[in-house]
């Protein structure tokens, strides 16, 4: 009897492991971005340098996802957990003591790599812990714990900056990644799968030399050109490693990624889903504080403040959209909330910069909303749009087509950001326009005045503040286009895709409920 006691509690006690390793995740990446003006007044890095500060840890994390996912199988779950949450904490201790932007962008790398070991791990350990519906609700759960880091995140790191300095933003992701590495280290039981076939080195190293040296040629484009020699060189060696890829995951018995599964429009679908908070959501993230603090003027503690308008919905939105699925589609309520945050984009871009910040509550609000609706079914419609025997694959493309394309999407809006800056101001300013617009869209506004001292903040301002209009229209355009795929493709027209398919000679596709999503990430 005092056995049965014991194991549900053991049980509950891994759950808190994993969701503080969840919680600690958003803090990653919110926090740098508050306090990227004071680490750029602190180390004085060129606009690359900083622009690395938020991608290298996106990158790294969305490109070691499903190598992760392949060494928990093989080496044992609770041994990636541990071991990744050792190195992710570790890496978070040094950063708060770096003092040169090189070593500081190395160990957000490598941070990365830690995070996805943790990450992977420790869901695929979760989902040995629990049966059928316990399961659905422990990864509830999770997803509620990484909802209350990305919430209070900002605030949190605001309020830490203003008081110690912006090493303090990591003490928080150090005292996550203690607690759960304590607590998986004591109740977490050791699962591996006996029939996995290990990690696809080659597939990973191409998959990850691809990621980087694209979004290396992204990043230097605005300061170089996108003519320039190294951008180009980066751009044709990423198309390379790309195709390196393809041919080895279509060569090796056990791929890390099945390439026929995009066979299917409906997944195809679905992967654009995934990339939809990336543009409509996640790059806001780190662009708006940037703007508040850096451009604007605001204090670390209020920048934060702003951004808990846009990321609070996501600590309840989430569930009741899943209580929505027993009268609508998934896919329909995907749908419509990304359509929601399109006009919740729109109705920011009408705002320029230096407007109150009471009137740019509301569209923040319609934002989150909005991407709340899809956040919590996205994981369920990955594994609905394929053959049930392929969930697990499924879900661990969908993770990293999600995170890695964060990083992508960020490079290409910093990037975007910066030319339209640039254009708004090669009229007046001439050859520095480049320059000064990289150091406005990392919220560097005094060292872009001191480029051009004749050019008054108001030109400056004004620039950078239609820029940021011009980039929320193309934000609009591209969740609007994502929302309309996905009606067409997952929602009204999966039926008759379906349908084709099976007619066409591949497996029918058979709609797994949403109800058994958790399920799959027992395979990351």
């Amino acid at each position: 009897m005092s056995t049965e006691i014991r194991e549900p509690r053991r049980r509950r006690l891994v759950l808190l492991a994993v969701c503080c390793a969840a919680a600690a995740m958003p803090l990653t990446f919110t926090g740098p971005a508050v306090a990227l003006p004071a680490i750029s007044r602190s180390l004085g890095a060129d606009p690359v340098a900083l622009n690395w500060v938020t991608n290298a840890f996106m990158l790294t994390f969305g490109s070691s996802l499903m190598a992760a996912g392949a060494l928990a199988d093989s080496y044992g779950r609770k041994r990636i957990f541990l071991g990744g949450l050792t190195a992710f904490l570790l890496f978070s201790a040094g950063l708060a003591f770096a003092r040169d932007i090189l070593w500081f962008d190395i160990l957000r790398a490598l941070q990365g790599i830690g995070a996805a070991a943790a990450f992977s791990g420790g869901m695929a350990s979760l989902a040995q812990e629990f049966e059928e519906s316990e399961r659905l609700r422990a990864f509830s759960l999770v997803g509620a714990s990484f909802g209350v880091g990305l919430a209070f995140g900002p605030i949190a790191s605001g309020l830490m900056v203003e008081a110690f300095g912006w090493p303090a933003i990591f003490v928080l992701v150090v005292v996550f990644a203690a607690l759960s590495l304590v607590l998986g280290a004591i109740f977490l039981r050791e699962t591996r799968d006996p029939d996995a076939g290990g990690l696809d080195w080659k597939g990973a190293a191409s998959f990850t030399g691809a990621l980087t040296s694209l979004t290396f040629g992204i990043l230097q484009a605005p300061e170089n050109g996108w003519g320039d020699p190294l951008v180009v060189v980066m751009f044709v060696v990423s198309a390379l490693f790309f195709l390196a890829f393809w041919r080895i995951e279509r060569s090796v018995a056990r791929p890390m990624l099945d390439l026929t599964l995009f066979r299917y429009p409906r997944f195809v679908g679905v992967q654009l889903l995934a990339a939809a908070p990336a543009y409509g959501f996640v790059v806001l993230l780190i662009l708006l504080p940037v703007r508040f603090i850096g451009v604007e003027g605001m204090s670390a503690a209020d920048g934060g403040r702003m951004m808990i308008a846009m990321s609070a919905p996501l600590l309840v939105v989430p569930i009741a959209a899943g209580l929505l699925t027993r009268w609508l589609a998934p896919a329909t309520i995907c749908g419509a909330g990304l359509l929601l945050s399109a006009a919740g984009l729109f109705w920011l871009s009408r705002f320029p910069v230096g407007s109150a910040p009471v009137v740019l509550l509301l569209p923040l609000l319609l934002i989150g909303l909005g991407i709340s609706l899809p956040w919590g079914l996205m994981d369920g419609l990955a594994v609905s749009v394929v053959p049930k025997e392929r969930a697990g694959m499924a879900t661990g493309i969908f993770s990293t087509t999600r995170v890695a394309g964060e990083g992508v999407a960020l490079a290409i809006v910093t990037a975007v950001l910066s030319a339209l800056t640039a254009s708004n101001l090669d009229a007046s300013i001439g050859a520095d326009a480049a320059a000064m617009a990289q150091r406005l869209a990392t919220g560097n506004l005094a060292e872009a005045s001191l480029l051009s001292p004749d050019v008054s903040q108001a030109v400056l301002l004004k620039a950078y503040g239609d820029a940021f209009s011009g980039l929320l229209l193309i934000l609009t355009g591209i969740t609007v286009l994502t929302a309309i795929v996905v009606f067409l493709f997952v929602g009204w027209g999966g039926a008759a895709v379906e349908s084709r398919e099976a007619d066409a000679g591949p497996p029918a596709l058979k709609a797994v409920p949403v109800s058994e999503a958790g399920m799959t990430r027992s395979n990351l």
